[in-house]
């Protein structure tokens, strides 16, 4: 398993910035805060495939023949294991990248589905949320009942 500091940290302490303080009369989105969030999601990208990287290393250095198959499968099991969290990173990182693609198209920080700004500290807890939070409630309770 990778033995990487980072790996619990949460973007913001990835891309080392500290939380963004908004300025009176300061608009929503502008270029600075664009920037701000275009840092934070190209370190946590950068991380992420690091990870992937390290993944490919350690399978290739430790795969092993092992004649014992509970040897065998328990390697087996571990691969499997940082196989399938690896495969969430990648995911993880088209949608950084689509989320990095809103900020250059200035489509960044607004609900898809109703409009609204999403805020600064939402989206610096979640950089890639795509709805405020009364429309992933709303999406949450839907999913919950089935709808």
């Amino acid at each position: 398993m990778s033995d990487n500091k980072n790996h619990d940290l949460g973007p913001l302490a990835i891309a080392g910035v500290t939380p963004y303080e908004v300025q009176p009369n300061e608009e929503y989105m502008n270029d600075k805060q664009k920037a701000h969030f275009k840092k934070i999601l190209e370190a946590w990208r950068d991380q992420l495939r690091k990870e992937v990287e390290r993944t490919v290393d350690h399978m290739n250095d430790e795969t092993a023949n092992y004649p014992d198959p509970l040897d065998r499968a328990t390697q087996e099991e571990e691969f499997a294991l940082e196989l399938r969290a690896r495969d969430r990173e990648r995911k993880l990182i088209k949608k950084i990248e689509k989320t990095i693609r809103k900020i250059d198209s200035d489509d960044f920080g607004y609900c898809e589905d109703c409009g609204e700004e999403i805020g600064i500290k939402r989206l610096e807890a979640r950089p890639t949320a795509e709805l405020c939070v009364n429309c992933k409630n709303l999406a949450e309770i839907k999913e919950k009942q089935g709808v």
